[in-house]
C-alpha cells in the first residue's frame, strides 16, 4: 500500500543502481527496510496532519480544538459523541440564524431535541385576536402593549436525562438493597444539555435590547 515500510523500501531500493548490489543482499534489505520504517511513520504523520487543517476532516482532539478556537467553552464535546456528530454540530453552528423568532425555535430545537414554546405579548399571532385563533382557555393568550421587545419562552429540557445506573419506576425489578434501584433527587440527573446551557444558549439568539423571560420544563 502506498506509504507503508515495504511500498518505502521498494522506493529507496529503486534509487540505487542495478550493479552495486547482488539480488539477494540481506544487510542492505535490513539497513533499506530501518529507513522504510521512518519514512513509513513520517508519511503517516503527514497524511494526519493533513486531515488536521480542515473542519471537514479534523479528527480527534483536535476537532475539539476547532470548536474551542470558535466558540470558546460554549461547544463543548458531549460525553461519548463521536467525531461525526459534533462535526455537524460545530458546522451548524457556524452558520446558526441569530435575533429571529425562527432561529430561536430552531436553535433550542437542536440544543434539547424538543421545540420550545414562544409567546410575545405584541404579537397578534400569539395572542389571538378577532378572527385570528381566540378562544378562553383554548388558544391564544392575554396580550400587552406595555412588554415591548420581550417574549416569554418555555424550554423543554432533553428526554434523555437520568439517574445513571438506576432503572426507572415500573422498568425493573429493585428492593431495598437489591436491585438497581434507589432514591433519588434533582442533583444527581445526568444530562448531556444542562439548564445552564439552554439559558446561555437563548443568550446568544436573542436581538440586542430585547428580554426573554425563559422557563424550562421537563
Amino acid at each position: 500500500m502506498t506509504g507503508d515500510a515495504a511500498d518505502m523500501a521498494s522506493r529507496l531500493l529503486d534509487l540505487l543502481p542495478l550493479r552495486w548490489f547482488a539480488d539477494e543482499s540481506p544487510v542492505l534489505s535490513a539497513l533499506l527496510s530501518g529507513l522504510a520504517d521512518g519514512w513509513s511513520w513520517l508519511y503517516s504523520m503527514l497524511a494526519y496532519v493533513r486531515l488536521q487543517t480542515r473542519i471537514t476532516t479534523v479528527t480527534d482532539s483536535f476537532l475539539d480544538l476547532v470548536s474551542q478556537d470558535f466558540f470558546a467553552a460554549a461547544l463543548p464535546r458531549r460525553t461519548g459523541e463521536s467525531d461525526a456528530a459534533f462535526r455537524v454540530r460545530i458546522q451548524r453552528e457556524l452558520l446558526r440564524d441569530r435575533a429571529t423568532r425562527p432561529a430561536m425555535v430552531g436553535m433550542l430545537s437542536d440544543l434539547t431535541g424538543r421545540p420550545p414554546v414562544i409567546f410575545e405579548p405584541m404579537r397578534p399571532a400569539d395572542t389571538g385576536a378577532y378572527g385570528v385563533a381566540l378562544a378562553y382557555g383554548t388558544a391564544g393568550g392575554w396580550g400587552s402593549l406595555r412588554l415591548p421587545f420581550q417574549s416569554f419562552i418555555t424550554a423543554f429540557r432533553p428526554l434523555d436525562a437520568g439517574v445513571p445506573l438506576v432503572t426507572g419506576w415500573g422498568q425493573g425489578a429493585g428492593g431495598w438493597g437489591v436491585g438497581a434501584a434507589e432514591y433519588a433527587s434533582a442533583a444527581m440527573v445526568q444530562a448531556q444539555v444542562s439548564d445552564g446551557d439552554i439559558n446561555a444558549a437563548v443568550a446568544r439568539t436573542i436581538p440586542v435590547a430585547t428580554i426573554a423571560w425563559t422557563r424550562i420544563s421537563d
